[in-house]
């Protein structure tokens, strides 16, 4: 693999030819924040949190699935970029009815720390009628409470490309999207037992431990 030279934040970086700007700038100790990525998935680009500007590019790009090119110079923390992921936070907030953002337990919430770490307040945008679900636990192994799910499909990701079991998909559209299991069942697979890779890839708390495991 070929080497590449790009500059970012005004750091001189080699890079291999195949890597993302994230790769890249984590090789060079450099922090670029994420929600949806995981480096055990194939990335997917659905949460914008990682957004960089490109100099040269009319929109701003997913760091997470970008690759790298000669000579390209990249700002991890202009203030596009800031404002960019202030707003996509402070939307995620505004859909995000989930107790995790209150709750004693919030700084298990990745979305509640990424707030916290970019200064976002109270959300400044409101809908209709907010996303809320009972939580589930018809299945003794994984409690899942919809009402905290950001859609970042990482426990898509986990349940096909890790555990091979393919127990999770996106269903419907627009503001009605949600992750699904079949055609909008319940989670009551018996093939969830003894795994539990979902609940570990879940940033939010949507997911967890059926009381008692």
């Amino acid at each position: 693999m070929g080497e590449i030279n790009l500059v970012i934040d005004g750091i001189e970086v080699k890079g291999q030819e195949g890597m993302t700007i994230l790769q890249a700038a984590e090789h060079a100790g450099i922090e670029i924040p994420t929600l949806c990525h995981s480096p055990d998935l194939t990335p997917t680009g659905v949460c914008r949190v990682c957004v960089v500007e490109v100099e040269g590019a009319k929109t701003l790009a997913g760091a997470c699935h970008t690759p790298i090119a000669e000579g390209m110079v990249i700002h991890t923390r202009s203030h596009r970029v800031l404002e960019t992921r202030k707003a996509v936070v402070e939307l995620l907030l505004t859909a995000h009815t989930g107790s995790c953002v209150t709750d004693i337990h919030a700084r298990e919430c990745a979305l509640h720390k990424l707030a916290s770490d970019l200064e976002v307040g109270p959300p400044r945008f409101h809908v209709r009628k907010p996303r809320t679900y009972p939580p589930e636990e018809s299945n003794p192994y994984v409690r899942r409470d919809l009402s905290k799910c950001i859609l970042c499909r990482r426990c898509v990701g986990a349940c096909n490309e890790i555990a091979r079991k393919n127990v999770f998909s996106v269903g419907y559209r627009g503001f009605r999207s949600k992750i699904i299991v079949g055609f909008d069942g319940p989670l009551d697979k018996e093939v969830c037992k003894d795994c539990g890779i979902c609940i570990d890839f879940c940033p939010t708390g949507a997911l967890s431990k059926a009381p008692g495991n």
